[in-house]
């Protein structure tokens, strides 16, 4: 039987037939397990979850079937509580499924700590520009008798005299002791 033959016979038509029908019964059994199993109709709104404490997150999230991951911990947020929620993917309002997870970054209990640098000898306004490219803040300047005019000599943080190396929290407020340019 020649090729052409068989195309236009009624076995060969049949078998497409056949074919079609798989087909189609695949497709609507498949889409049909996959509603099922992916619970299609269902969603949970996502909670709010910010400035709210792990133990907090964890009952709330409990109660509406879902999970949650710590990826983060940001830089210190002092509008937040410490070791709360600062951000949360998916956000507040958004639509899950039940056992999804919810992805949180806390806010730390704190300022993280930063060395103090090597300042003797430098410049005022060179120490100044270093301290707050670093995160510290500048307090006051006092000056001591001294040929170098608005060099500094010293560090000191609440009346404390800081030496390079230690560590201080971000943001903590470090006073200036200058040279007042006159010799002794």
């Amino acid at each position: 039987m020649s090729l052409f033959r068989f195309i236009k016979s009624k076995v060969f038509f049949i078998q497409i037939g056949i074919a079609i029908a798989g087909i189609f019964l695949f497709v609507f059994l498949l889409q049909w397990w996959l509603g099922f199993t992916t619970n299609h109709d269902q969603k949970i709104k996502v909670p709010d979850l910010t400035k709210m404490s792990l133990a907090d997150v964890e009952q709330k999230l409990n109660e509406l079937n879902l999970e949650y991951i710590v990826i983060d911990s940001a830089s210190f947020n002092p509008n937040y509580p410490g070791k709360s929620v600062i951000e949360q993917l998916p956000e507040a309002g958004d639509f899950v499924k039940e056992k999804r997870k919810i992805y949180l970054t806390l806010n730390p209990s704190k300022y993280r700590n930063i060395t103090i640098p090597d300042l003797n000898g430098r410049t005022k306004r060179q120490a100044m520009s270093q301290l707050q490219s670093i995160g510290f803040k500048i307090g006051e300047f006092s000056y001591i008798p001294d040929i170098g005019k608005d060099v500094v000599r010293g560090l000191e943080h609440e009346n404390k005299k800081l030496k390079p190396g230690q560590k201080l929290p971000k943001n903590s407020i470090i006073d200036l002791i200058l040279g007042d340019g006159k010799p002794k």
